[in-house]
């Protein structure tokens, strides 16, 4: 049976899962862009969708029943309806990147910022909605700022958050704990005891799914920002790839592999799987203690061990290295999805896209993320969360967020499709000694 709280989670968790897959095909996609946007009548003329409507795309899963809900309520009051377009998960983003520029292009459209829109922005498809956010302070004051930041391309806003928030988190089983006289590690120091602690135990100390280089990712996120501090990543994204070169970098990838030859990850990872639920059945069987995995972890459990979810299962922050520059505080993970608006639109279209896109922060719409286990982005969500059905969880998810100076994107979902796959390719690598941190450094410097 499918929990509301697996629900909201189905579209970060299927974004990490099928990315790879996706930005394979993203770079011949984008190509196509350059030639359909030439000459196409675009959404609202003859040869598109009628003048009086906007469509409205959504990934399609448990929580679009949220956004139907928004739907009808923006056309009880609107003389420009909204239609909303449920595009089944698993094709959303070749049919999203396929569609722009076309005229059955969407006018509304839902995704993961950055990367995600950024050949569109490019492109000049998207409606900047800088001067509509600086127009309106409530609408932007309504939002975590680390969270809409998320929606920026160059500087400029293109997305308004729309769903729940997804951090990284390191979650913890509290038998192996309890067993072992352990406790969560709160230091980088504390950290490399547990992972002798644990392996003296019998247990291995970190679950990790090596077959999908995504769960891979997540280390090397955090790694960097606590070493170097999210600069560091932030000069990568904005295409300066000789900050592959910067000191953090190279120790990062020192530090992985000195987690692998310390067995954090036990003899097998390389073997084992997330899609199929590989690693998080390994920890919730005991057999590992901790697992860093997106806050889709707790639907996930709930849903196939409840059990263990219920009663066993405990989450911490990722802990500060020595020395290292970044916030403590500072997040990585999905931030959110967000709404983009064709910038085809004109005149009463556009006013009405901008008008559709200002409910994501009404009452009604947050307290449905809630009602539908999600932890909005809005500011003023906290007082709200009580009714969510696990509040002592979404509650941490949301001060975790609310906190963050900095809350980065993942990093496959922030770069461009032909950085992201070769990049997820060497990280692979480099876990699975295959590269030299020095090897890794120098790959990934190559890569533009």
């Amino acid at each position: 049976m499918r929990t509301a709280v697996q629900g909201s989670a189905t579209a970060g968790r299927k974004g990490f899962r099928r990315h790879r897959a996706a930005t394979l095909t993203a770079t011949a996609l984008a190509a196509s862009l350059v030639l359909t946007a030439c000459g196409s009548g675009g959404p609202g003329d003859e040869d598109g969708k009628a003048g009086g409507e906007l469509e409205v795309w959504v990934y399609q899963d448990a929580s679009t029943k949220v956004q139907e809900a928004v739907v009808k309520r923006f056309n009880e009051k609107s003389d420009v309806k909204a239609k909303l377009v449920p595009v089944p998960g698993e094709s959303y983003q070749d049919k999203m990147r396929s569609a722009m520029g076309t005229p059955n292009a969407p006018d509304i459209f839902f995704n993961w910022g950055g990367g995600s829109i950024s050949n569109f922005v490019e492109k000049d498809m998207l409606v900047d909605l800088t001067p509509e956010l600086e127009k309106d302070t409530a609408f932007k004051e309504s939002f975590i700022p680390a969270i809409l930041d998320e929606g920026k391309v160059n500087d400029k806003y293109y997305g308004i958050p729309m769903r729940g928030m997804q951090p990284v988190m390191l979650f913890y089983n509290k038998n192996v704990f309890e067993k072992a006289d352990a406790q969560p590690p709160k230091t980088w120091d504390d950290v490399l005891k547990l992972v002798d602690t644990f392996k003296e135990e019998g247990v291995t100390p970190f679950a990790l799914a090596g077959t999908d280089a995504w769960t891979e990712l997540m280390w090397v996120e955090y790694l960097l920002d606590r070493i170097g501090g999210a600069e560091v990543f932030n000069k990568i994204r904005s295409g300066d790839s000789e900050a592959w070169g910067d000191p953090a970098v190279l120790k990062t990838a020192e530090t992985i592999r000195d987690l692998v030859d310390k067995g954090a990850f036990g003899n097998n990872f390389q073997s084992v799987n997330y899609t199929s639920d590989g690693a998080p059945t390994l920890f919730a069987k005991g057999k590992a203690a901790m697992h860093l995995m997106g806050s889709w972890e707790y639907s996930n459990q709930q849903s196939n061990q409840p059990e263990f979810a219920e009663n066993g299962l405990g989450w911490t922050t990722f802990p500060p290295l020595p020395d290292g520059k970044g916030d403590p505080k500072n997040v990585v993970g999905n931030p959110t999805n967000y709404w983009s608006v064709n910038s085809k639109l004109k005149g009463e279209q556009r006013e009405a896209a901008i008008e559709f896109l200002k409910t994501a922060a009404d009452e009604a719409y947050v307290t449905d993320l809630v009602e539908n286990g999600e932890v909005p982005a809005t500011s003023d969500a906290q007082d709200k969360l009580a009714k969510h059905p696990a509040p002592e969880f979404a509650g941490d998810v949301y001060d975790l967020a609310l906190n963050a100076p900095s809350y980065t994107l993942s990093w496959d979902q922030a770069l461009p499709a032909q950085q992201a796959t070769p990049m997820l390719t060497n990280i692979q690598k480099l876990f699975n000694k295959q590269l030299s941190p020095e090897e890794f450094v120098e790959a990934m410097k190559a890569v533009k």
